[in-house]
């Protein structure tokens, strides 16, 4: 028996299985030959960041089209910084964004043949794999106390060299096995490092599926790889997992690209055939005309839960983010009229390698065209699951009458051009309160913007002229024809071109009489056509406002 084995044997005395027996419990997938295997493997220290979820939905897409597997890996082996429950929270806010896994990581058990799906349940299979390393003399344990490694650094920083765990610097790996029976013996702590054959002045060029070719300095790190808790690092965990869940394309953001020779360093050691490796752009943010990585700390939209609870449609950041992916995405929406985004034929390829600049004038964009195409009682009823959790004030104008709610909501909306001004629930309560004559005494209580131009007393006369003659059976277009009628009789024009050629014969024209009427109904000037507004309020409701119009201007 080598010394090497028998150092193997020592730190994992109670491992009896090789990487054989590994192979035939997790074999090679039965899968067609284009077919890709993603994932998503999210660490549970937090929200679900705008970032990850972009990965996720890539991935997602890839595995799709390919009828691949999209799986959830939750990697949660840096237990110090994993916060209690985020795991799950990540699971439902996929969900939420229709992003479904085909197996993985789920709250009560796994769902699929290579798990477990978490990474801290994965740890006798880290430990063969590492005991395999020690045994070939490709591992070695580190002694180094944090004060050693400390007083490492900083030598390095006075001799200007690359600093880290290497070369000459790793001492423990100059042990003898024996020496390190010994320290272990004794009990002194240990981590396991892995030893690099690698030399950082040399350069290698890598594989990338996005960017081609990359040229970038070999590894010469001799990186930890099992912690004293006895967990995995990042490294050295994803490289067996993606190896045994027979990951073929890893999908991730641009900050990954420093630390693929390492990780392609790993695979080649073990003999194992990486998968290909696609990173990101990042999704930046221009901040006085400085542009950073969205930021968990300082950057709202850097949290889905922000999108979420301002009540944007899960659909428009999905739709947004598929437009930062493939650019041809937007003219494919607008040829094929349509923004499902499973329809779309998606190339990686043909990624932007820049990181693209948070947009949210473009997401408004798209989700006031999706939000557009609902159905009055498929957004009445999706915005009221959202204000249930997000908006008391909403809900409770819902909950009064849901069937007048729906009404207000199908104002000009299943049409050829439907309107087109909400991007989100939250904008639905301001943009309708004025329909319920207790906010609508509160809406008129402040000063009106009428148009200073025209006198109090016409506004008076054309109001009390209008609750006489208006006729509430009168179509749409025949109803205006009316109104020009009526607004004559108080000395406006029937049109802004007649009005602008003979302004001292008018008071104004009928677009300024509808403007009154429109502030008189809604205190505001922008709001849904003015016919819908009578149709739904009714003769009873209107002749009450604007009589309380003409008392408040008669004052």
């Amino acid at each position: 028996m080598s010394i090497y084995v028998q150092l193997a044997n020592l730190i994992f005395e109670n491992i009896n299985e090789t990487l054989s027996d590994l192979e035939k419990l997790y074999p090679p997938r039965s899968l067609d030959k284009l077919a890709e295997v993603t994932r998503f493997a999210p660490s549970p220290t937090g929200f679900l960041h705008t970032g990850s979820l972009f990965t996720a939905l890539v991935a997602h897409k890839i595995a799709k089209d390919t009828n691949g597997v999209f799986y959830l890996r939750l990697e949660d082996t840096d237990t110090k910084r994993e916060i209690e429950g985020s795991g799950e929270e990540l699971i439902q806010q996929l969900k939420i964004f229709k992003i479904n896994i085909d197996e993985g990581y789920l709250e009560d058990e796994d769902l699929g043949k290579y798990g477990p799906y978490r990474q801290s349940q994965r740890a006798h299979i880290y430990h063969i794999v590492i005991k395999y390393l020690l045994e070939n003399n490709l591992a070695y344990p580190c002694f180094c106390s944090t004060e050693e490694l400390d007083t490492l650094r900083k030598t390095q920083e006075k001799q200007k060299v690359v600093t880290g765990y290497y070369g000459k610097y790793a001492k423990c790996r100059y042990l003898s096995a024996e020496e390190a029976i010994k320290k272990i013996k004794s009990g002194q702590p240990y981590v396991i490092r892995y030893r690099s054959h690698g030399n950082h002045e040399r350069k290698i060029t890598l594989s990338d599926v996005i960017r081609g070719d990359i040229t970038i300095a070999e590894n010469d790190l001799d990186i930890v790889i099992l912690k004293a808790d006895l967990l995995p690092t990042y490294h050295f965990a994803h490289v067996v997992d993606d190896h045994f869940m027979r990951t073929t394309l890893v999908i991730r953001g641009e900050e990954w690209i420093s630390s693929l020779p390492i990780h392609i360093e790993l695979f080649n050691a073990l003999k194992w055939s990486a998968p290909k490796y696609a990173h990101l752009p990042l999704i930046m943010k221009l901040v006085d005309g400085h542009k950073h990585k969205l930021s968990k700390r300082r950057d709202q939209e850097a949290a889905v839960t922000y999108f979420i609870e301002d009540g944007y449609p899960v659909e428009a950041l999905n739709v947004y983010l598929m437009s930062i992916a493939n650019s041809s995405f937007e003219q494919w929406t607008v040829d094929h009229n349509s923004y499902e985004i499973e329809d779309f034929p998606f190339d990686i390829k043909k990624m932007s390698l820049d990181g693209a600049l948070f947009d949210i004038d473009k997401l408004n964009y798209f989700a006031k065209e999706i939000i557009a195409r609902l159905k009055a009682n498929e957004l009445a009823t999706r915005s009221k699951r959202w204000a249930v959790n997000y908006s008391p004030e909403l809900l409770e104008l819902i909950n009064r009458d849901f069937i007048y709610y729906e009404n207000i909501l199908n104002i000009e909306r299943e049409k050829e051009k439907p309107r087109k001004d909400i991007a989100k629930f939250n904008d639905i309560y301001r943009q309708i309160r004025f329909f319920y004559h207790d906010l609508y005494l509160e809406l008129i209580s402040e000063t009106l913007p009428f148009n200073e131009t025209i006198k109090k007393e016409t506004i008076i006369s054309f109001l009390t002229l209008f609750i006489k003659k208006n006729d509430y059976s009168l179509n749409n277009s025949d109803w205006f024809n009316a109104l020009k009628e009526i607004a004559s009789q108080v000395g406006f024009a029937s049109s802004a071109k007649i009005y602008k050629n003979n302004k001292e014969e008018y008071v104004g024209h009928v677009g300024d009489a509808a403007e009154i009427l429109r502030i008189s109904l809604t205190s505001s000037k922008n709001a849904p056509n003015l016919w819908d507004i009578l149709q739904l309020l009714k003769k009873e409701e209107v002749d009450k406002r604007l009589n309380l119009i003409i008392k408040k201007l008669s004052e």
